[in-house]
């Protein structure tokens, strides 16, 4: 094996093609069909399947796809460490995290300067995505923890913060339902809605509690984002039922919140590898997120309990 022969394969593994593969690596399509064809001849074992004049992977390239992923992650730590040892500098212990957009955009700021100057050692890799790519991150080892929807998805994730609050329903700044104290389904009839994306499983609740209340919504747009959302709210577009802690980090003045009734519980986990020992720094950094969330949104957002 060797370094190429390990990129060519997680290149190819993440796009499914040869062609692909070689556009992420700046190489030749030949080239990198050459290097899985070493790769798979040094290894010994069937990583292909030619099917009708496409490579396919196997079950065994499937096995191997996260070791291959930990030793380019552990190579590229490598490289980071001989670079800052060249400039005479300190090996830093790096923290990764993946948060969603929301939390990432209007939490962070206030958490990064001051972790950072407490911690001089550590550097900070801060990602963005939804909770299938924070379960994916954390169970591949790219990152250290993750903000996620619980339950989570998968086996093998620890749950170390979980955070409890409730669906709001979100409106224009001087809509009507403003002037109501709680929102019910029989109040949302004939008026525009923006909902979430049908796959996100805060909808799915949704659309079962209207359902029950014999309400069909009138849908004006479908957002796959909690941001997207919030900021189709705020132009006028309609109203939302959301996530009550990310509505409260993302609405400002043109955006009006109340309470939604019956109540839908929206719960998110703090999560992070299972079966290995974590980064000393991920229950602090953790709990300072939180802390930063409540000062943003408000204590009466969220509940953080620590299983």
């Amino acid at each position: 094996m060797n370094f190429k022969q390990l990129e060519a394969f997680l290149a190819f593994m993440a796009t499914g093609s040869t062609i692909a593969a070689a556009q992420r690596l700046g190489a030749s399509q030949p080239a990198v069909s050459r290097l899985l064809s070493q790769f798979e001849s040094d290894l010994g074992l069937p990583l292909f399947v030619r099917r009708k004049g496409r490579l396919l992977p196997s079950n065994e390239a499937a096995a191997l796809l996260p070791d291959v992923r930990n030793m380019l992650l552990d190579a590229e730590s490598l490289q980071r460490h001989v670079g800052q040892l060249r400039r005479g500098g300190v090996r830093r212990s790096l923290l990764r995290v993946l948060l969603p957009g929301s939390v990432a955009q209007c939490v962070m700021p206030s958490v990064v300067e001051p972790f950072l100057n407490d911690h001089g050692g550590v550097a900070l890799e801060m990602q963005v995505g939804n909770s299938e790519a924070g379960e994916a991150a954390v169970l591949g080892r790219e990152a250290d923890l993750a903000l996620v929807r619980s339950p989570t998805q998968h086996a093998g994730l620890q749950t170390i913060l979980r955070l409890d609050t409730d669906a709001v329903c979100i409106m224009p700044a001087g809509h009507a339902l403003e002037a109501l104290q709680q929102v019910e389904p029989g109040d949302l009839i004939g008026v525009d809605m923006v909902l979430l994306g049908r796959q996100r499983a805060l909808r799915q609740q949704v659309d079962q509690v209207l359902r029950q209340g014999r309400t069909v919504p009138r849908i004006r747009a479908e957002a796959h984002t909690m941001e997207l959302a919030c900021r189709l709210v705020a132009c006028g577009v309609g109203v939302s039922i959301v996530n009550g802690l990310y509505a409260r980090l993302c609405h400002g003045p043109e955006i009006a919140c109340r309470p939604f009734v019956p109540r839908i519980g929206c719960s998110l986990d703090v999560i992070t590898l299972a079966s290995q020992p974590r980064h000393p720094l991920v229950l602090e950094l953790s709990r300072r997120i939180v802390n930063a969330m409540s000062r943003l949104a408000g204590s009466e957002a969220f509940v953080a309990v620590e299983p």
